[in-house]
């Protein structure tokens, strides 16, 4: 089971830190993603990370400006989002990978999902 938290309103230029709880023994073994859709729009990739946390991944729209991490100890993945933009405005989920590498969030439908934190961005 994934959980997001940490989304909210705030104006543009500012930053956020989503955090995703996760349970069960395959997160440590997993690599892990954050996704996001906005209004109308379909779901995209927004970020990766492998399983060891060494190897990460960003759509062009957000690389530079967020920053994905995780710590396997706590079974906790995160995504810190500075430079916010109304463009970032969105329902973002975190997912868990087939695999350990950050390529399967690329080519294969996660594993499973979380239910979506809301980020707001305004002008």
């Amino acid at each position: 089971q994934l959980v997001e938290s940490g989304g909210g309103l705030v104006q543009a230029a500012g930053s956020l830190r989503l955090s995703c709880s996760a349970s069960g023994r395959t997160f440590k073994m997993s690599a892990m993603g954050w996704f996001r859709q906005a209004p109308g729009k379909e779901r995209e990739f927004v970020a990766a990370i492998d399983f060891t946390g060494r190897d990460t991944y960003y759509s062009s729209s957000v690389e530079g400006r967020f920053t994905v991490s995780r710590d396997n100890a706590k079974n906790t993945l995160y995504l810190q989002l500075n430079g916010l933009r109304p463009e970032d405005t969105a329902v973002y989920y975190c997912a868990s990978g087939r695999g350990p590498g950050t390529s399967v969030l690329l080519t294969t439908d996660p594993l499973s999902w979380g239910r979506g934190t809301q980020v707001t961005v305004s002008s």
